[in-house]
């Protein structure tokens, strides 16, 4: 998904001159196709993520469009108190991009693992998630925060995907987008790079049941949701990161004090620390979703 955001981020900037790109000294053979045509409007920080976040948030608030982009751990835990403050409650339009969603880096071992982030990031009262599937949902959710610009948290999957047909469709927050027709009160809800999981588990474990993606959502989509959620009867949600903090405990949240009935299930990665080393496919068979 990295090549395929680039691609689009220097597409939209031909014709935003707002949109500025930073960097923390990584994405090489990624982010090239920008640096290369926008080099005014492209910075590396180095190894200074905290002070990206300070840069992101003095160029977005003389109306500029910033983009930070490195691998999901660094621009988030590590620049909380960054993002919190500087961006958040100031409702700043920086886009913090992480790559390596869930297991994406499990090679480099728990350091670099994205397990916790929706977690921080859906604390804050203004931050919007967006978290695509696949192509088409990648450039549906960067049109969006194009033309909605305010914080967000935009996380990709480190692999490419191969899916190159285009549909497009109006993406919005707490929208469902399906993916397979099936019963209309029993589905699978994803967020985020586990369709093919869900895939397998549809037709293992949920035969007949509707599969649905919500690549866009966040603490202010919740009310929005609660209207959707109780047209099911069951629903069961696929992601990779914990269960607490996560997309699925985040819907759960959302029946609490309601007379909504609706039985929510969620696959997610184990809890605790993985202190084995090894792709993203071995770990998952290990720690989930499964």
């Amino acid at each position: 998904m990295r090549k395929i955001f680039i691609k689009e981020l220097t597409k939209i900037s031909n014709k935003r001159k707002n949109i500025y790109l930073i960097i923390n000294d990584l994405g090489y053979n990624v982010i090239e196709p920008f640096k290369k045509k926008f080099p005014k409007r492209f910075f590396n920080s180095g190894v200074s993520e905290q002070n990206m976040m300070g840069m992101a948030a003095g160029l977005s608030s003389e109306k500029n469009h910033v983009f930070v982009y490195s691998i999901a751990n660094f621009p988030t835990f590590r620049c909380a108190e960054q993002i919190r403050n500087d961006i958040d409650y100031h409702n700043l339009p920086v886009t913090i991009v992480a790559v390596g969603s869930g297991l994406g880096y499990g090679h480099l071992g728990y350091t670099h693992h994205a397990l916790q982030d929706y977690a921080l990031m859906r604390i804050f009262p203004n931050v919007l998630i967006l978290s695509p599937g696949n192509n088409n949902e990648l450039i549906q959710s960067l049109d969006f925060i194009i033309k909605n610009p305010q914080p967000s948290y935009l996380r990709l999957d480190k692999d490419e995907n191969k899916e190159t047909k285009i549909i497009k469709q109006r993406i919005f927050p707490g929208k469902m987008i399906k993916l397979i027709n099936g019963n209309s009160k029993k589905i699978i809800l994803t967020t985020g790079s586990v369709q093919k999981i869900a895939i397998k588990l549809l037709n293992k474990k949920y035969k007949g049941y509707s599969l649905f993606s919500m690549p866009i959502w966040g603490n202010k989509t919740k009310m929005n949701v609660k209207n959707l959620i109780k047209k099911y009867q069951e629903i069961i949600t696929i992601e990779d990161h914990f269960y607490d903090g996560g997309f699925g405990s985040w819907l759960q949240e959302t029946t609490n004090n309601t007379s909504i009935k609706t039985k929510i299930k969620s696959h997610y990665i184990k809890s605790g620390v993985i202190y084995k080393v090894g792709s993203k496919e071995y770990l998952s068979k290990l720690y989930g979703p499964k």
